[in-house]
This record gives C-alpha cells, sequence and structure tokens, in this order.
C-alpha cells in the first residue's frame, strides 16, 4: 500500500502497476498471462495430490489438463466475446481483437464449463469416472481463479466503484470504463483482491467439509459452484466496467447467472447427498485403474488365462496335491515291480 495525501488527511490506497507488460529482449512478459498460467500450475499440483489420495493414479491430472486447458480457454474466451460482443463488433471495431486474449476477457463461466468437457474427453479414454476427478479437482480450480485475478490488477481493469476505503485501489485515469470520469484521487474498491480473498475462504471451506464430511458424487464440485457464485454475486453488484448486459431485470447478467448456478447447485447438492451418501468406492470404471493392471499382470505370471478361470481354492489345491502324491506313489511302485 502507498501513503497519499486526501484534504489534509493520510490514507492508505494500493497502488496498480505502472504497467502489466516486461519485456525479456523483444518477448513480451504479460502479468496477465502469468496469473494465469500460475494458477493453471496450482490448480494441477493440488488436483494432483488430491487425486491420489481418492485412490488415483499420479500423472492423470496431469493427462487431463491437456485437454481441460485447451477447452477451458477456448469457452471462457466465447463467453466473454458473446457476453460483450460490442466490444469487437460493429461500426468502428476490430473483429481480431476477439482474438486477443493477452488484453483480459476471459469468462470464468465459459471456462468451467467447456473445460469441464474437455476433462470428461480425458476421463473417458483413460477409464475414469467423471464425478470423483471434478470433486479432486475443484479446490484447485477455486485457488487458480483466486490467482488469475491477480491479472486484472495488472490490466487495471474490472474494479469497483468508487470508495474512501483505506484499501482503495488507485486506478491511472486512461484505464477509466468509457465515459466516466472521475475527480482527481479516486481510489476504487479492488474487486481483484475481494475475489481473491473469498476464494481462498472458499477453497478452505471445500478442503474441510470434503474431509470432514467424505462427500462424493459431485458434491465436492457443487460446494465450490454454490460458494464461488455467492460471493460472485455481491462482487460483481461493485464493479463498474461497461458490459452490454448491465442491466437484466434490475442486475448485471453475471449477477443472474451467479444466482442461477448458485441454486442449481445448491439442488444438485441436496438430490445428491440423498441419492448417493458417502463416497465412491472406485474412481475407476470397471476394467481400468491401477487393480486392474495389477490384475492383468498378476494373471500373466500365474498362468490365469481371462478372468472367467476359475480361482482354485484352498481344498481343491489340497485333493490336487494328494491325487499328484498317489499318482507319484503308483508310478514308484511300478518301477519297483520291474526291477524286482
Amino acid at each position: 500500500m502507498t501513503l497519499t495525501m486526501l484534504s489534509g488527511l493520510t490514507a492508505l490506497s494500493i497502488p496498480s502497476p505502472s504497467s502489466g507488460v516486461w519485456y525479456l529482449g523483444s518477448i513480451p512478459i504479460r502479468g496477465y498471462a502469468l496469473s494465469i498460467i500460475l494458477g493453471i500450475v496450482v490448480a494441477i499440483y493440488i488436483g494432483e495430490r488430491r487425486w491420489i489420495a481418492r485412490g488415483g493414479r499420479a500423472g492423470d491430472v496431469q493427462d487431463l489438463a491437456v485437454w481441460a486447458i485447451p477447452f477451458g480457454l477456448v469457452g471462457a474466451r466465447l463467453y466473454h466475446v458473446a457476453t460483450d460482443s460490442g466490444l469487437y463488433f460493429g461500426e468502428g471495431k476490430s473483429p481480431i481483437e476477439a482474438l486477443y486474449v493477452w488484453q483480459g476477457g476471459l469468462g470464468i463461466w465459459g471456462a468451467v464449463a467447456l473445460g469441464a468437457v474437455g476433462i470428461y474427453i480425458g476421463a473417458r479414454r483413460k477409464g475414469i469416472r467423471l464425478l470423483p476427478m471434478l470433486d479432486s479437482l475443484a479446490p484447485g480450480v477455486i485457488v487458480a481463479q483466486a490467482i488469475g485475478r491477480w491479472g486484472n490488477w495488472f490490466n487495471q481493469e474490472l474494479y469497483g466503484k468508487p470508495t474512501d476505503l483505506p484499501w482503495g485501489l488507485e486506478i491511472d485515469p486512461e484505464n477509466y470504463p468509457g465515459g466516466l470520469d472521475f475527480p482527481a484521487g479516486t481510489t476504487f474498491h479492488p474487486t481483484f483482491l475481494y475475489e481473491f480473498l473469498w476464494s481462498l475462504g472458499v477453497f478452505a471451506i471445500l478442503v474441510w467439509a470434503d474431509r470432514r464430511f467424505k462427500l462424493g458424487f459431485g458434491r465436492v464440485m457443487a460446494l465450490y459452484v454454490m460458494g464461488y457464485t455467492l460471493g460472485r454475486g455481491w462482487i460483481e453488484d461493485l464493479r463498474i466496467d461497461s458490459v452490454e448486459l448491465s442491466d437484466v431485470g434490475g442486475l448485471r447478467f453475471n449477477v443472474w447467472t451467479s444466482i442461477v448456478l448458485f441454486v442449481a447447485a445448491a439442488a444438485y447438492f441436496v438430490w445428491s447427498s440423498k441419492r448417493h451418501p458417502g463416497r465412491e468406492d472406485d474412481v475407476f470404471r470397471p476394467g481400468f485403474g491401477p487393480a486392474a493392471e495389477d490384475g492383468v499382470d498378476q494373471g500373466v505370471d500365474q498362468g490365469v488365462v481371462d478372468d472367467e478361470t476359475p480361482a482354485t481354492s484352498e481344498g481343491d489345491s489340497d485333493a490336487d496335491s494328494d491325487a499328484d502324491s498317489d499318482a507319484d506313489s503308483d508310478a514308484d511302485s511300478d518301477v519297483e515291480s520291474e526291477r524286482t
């Protein structure tokens, strides 16, 4: 924080970066991109540890990330462009800028929706059950969102209404929303920081609830949606960035999205708790996973042809041994008879 003089009083404020881009030679290094990348790395790390703890294989989450990341980025951009198409299309606009992801503009709902499609495809290919995988990933995803919000700080975007609170955010006038002007020294609600802290709080609740109640069948993911949307609703209402759907029945479109998703996630949580109490016993579909792989290996070593070959019981083994002993005794007797 920095100290500024307002009306003769000393007040605290949060400065914005003078630049969100640095250059490594001729290569631009963007704070927004670094925030997104760091968030993805942390999400994979947390998801991998949780997946292994649930009985999954090491490396499964990384394999699924190959599908989820590109699907999620495309979905995030599509959602943003669809809900703010006026920024890119129409008279005087440049449609090519719809592809300029580094300038900001990724909708979390599009990222979650298409990212889940990517996870589903990857999970099907690896014989992984979708719901336990989503439950394993959810806490890491909310942390990734928290880290990614710092990209808005680097870009000086998506901040809130003016405020005189000690943690008000300084914004350069050239980054004010179109058509708005404010007196010199105005500071704004740091909505990126609010969402960062809120998301970390949701992460803590998810981890605690999962350990305490052994949540399964997609209920961690549902709790994630409820927790995030509960905070996103009031944070979104603080923002003053220009959006096309800023007044839908008196609320911004993303506030309505948060309300609908919260209700849907809560309904699923209740339904799932009644229909599937407890947690899945196996996170892989039949015929997949470490147990199936070990079974194949052991079958080859022990001479088992397939699963239909009945396992030999202890009684059968004893009977076979006795039969072998009798046969050996008879053979020995025959040999002795021939010698005599």
